[in-house]
């Protein structure tokens, strides 16, 4: 049997649906402004910064972030050029409370449906909402002392095969991105189903992969790379990648690994991979990028909020991760696109 091929580019671009299946947190969000936090009343009562609607909202930081991302992304807020919230005046004639055209109790027709029940739960606890169909814990991250869906075999195995789909589409893309000389040593940090680096093996016949997960995902990884005729040049390492011992290789991959957790855990995530590359080695940051002046663009916003109700981060911008990647002492590219609003960030230690 001809081995499986991971480099050939969909014959359409997907984009679109996966924008269409991340809807739903648009009507949520709009519901969850309205009827559950009072935001635009709350806006238009006391003009104030970004940085303040924590306090206002009652919200953490995190949980603020995203709510307001989502909210100027889908045009319902805006900010002045004195750096204030300010409401467009579609909104000042519809969703504020007294005005003649006023349409939220229209909207707040919704406010107890289940959706919007959970994203209110998720933002004010600043956690992610328990997914108990899905197996134990918190369901896409894993973390020493908390249950996670990823060390049970079934449910490891069902949620990274349905991630799967998404990596089938984009690892192509991010392929013919990257080239490696023979001999290189890429280690794939959260590799998941390794699609990715799977692709990179394909795309590099002189390439080496060490790919880090749980053990049981990492299941999934040695079929694919079976399947794909590259399991001679991969190297399963099964552990805590905030605990693990890394080897010190030529290039370290972060495929949709830092919107799973909070800054304090990128920031030391990255610093981890950082002094694992040899000199000029590179640090590869494949990712959902919001624009860096936080206002969309509205798939990654939402996104964003998708992300915060499921694990313990967030969609990030350019500039928030290059921060992170500069301070470990990396210089950092512009980000190259792939597919399906995802995007490469190149970060190199340069030898001196």
């Amino acid at each position: 049997m001809a081995p499986l091929d991971f480099l050939t580019l969909p014959p359409t671009n997907p984009s679109p649906l996966f924008e269409l299946y991340r809807s739903n947190y648009a009507t949520e969000v709009l519901v969850a402004a309205v009827a559950h936090f009072r935001f635009f009343d709350r806006i238009n009562s006391e003009p104030i910064r970004p940085s303040q609607i924590s306090d206002t909202c009652g919200l953490s930081q995190r949980a603020a972030h995203v709510f307001l991302t989502a909210l100027r992304a889908l045009g319902l807020v805006t900010v002045s050029s004195e750096g204030l919230l300010t409401l467009p005046e579609s909104v000042r004639q519809h969703l504020l409370p007294g005005q003649p055209f006023y349409i939220g109790d229209y909207f707040s027709l919704a406010s107890q449906s289940p959706g919007v029940l959970s994203l209110v739960e998720s933002l004010r606890n600043s956690r992610p909402v328990e997914r108990t169909s899905h197996g134990p814990g918190a369901a896409f991250i894993y973390r020493e002392g908390m249950e996670s869906a990823m060390d049970v075999e079934q449910s490891a195995r069902s949620l990274t095969l349905a991630l799967t789909g998404r990596a089938r589409n984009v690892a192509p893309y991010l392929a013919r991105l990257l080239q490696f000389p023979p001999g290189d040593i890429l280690l794939d940090v959260g590799a998941g189903s390794g699609l990715y680096s799977i692709a990179l093996l394909q795309a590099n016949p002189g390439l080496q992969v060490i790919a880090l997960d749980r053990p049981e995902v990492l299941k999934v990884v040695e079929e694919f790379a079976g399947a794909a005729g590259v399991r001679d040049r991969l190297q399963l390492l099964p552990g805590d990648m905030f605990e693990a011992a890394l080897p010190t290789v030529d290039a370290v991959l972060l495929s949709n690994v830092l919107h799973d957790w909070d800054i304090p855990d990128c920031r030391l995530l990255i610093k981890r991979c950082a002094l694992a590359l040899k000199p000029n080695g590179r640090l590869l940051v494949h990712d959902a990028f919001l624009a860096d002046a936080l206002d969309g663009p509205l798939g990654t916003a939402l996104y964003s909020i998708a992300l915060f109700t499921l694990t313990e981060g967030r969609a990030y911008s350019r500039a928030e991760m290059a921060e992170w990647l500069t301070e470990v002492g990396l210089e950092t590219s512009p980000v190259e696109s792939t597919l399906v609003l995802a995007g490469l960030l190149t970060a190199t230690r340069r030898h001196h």
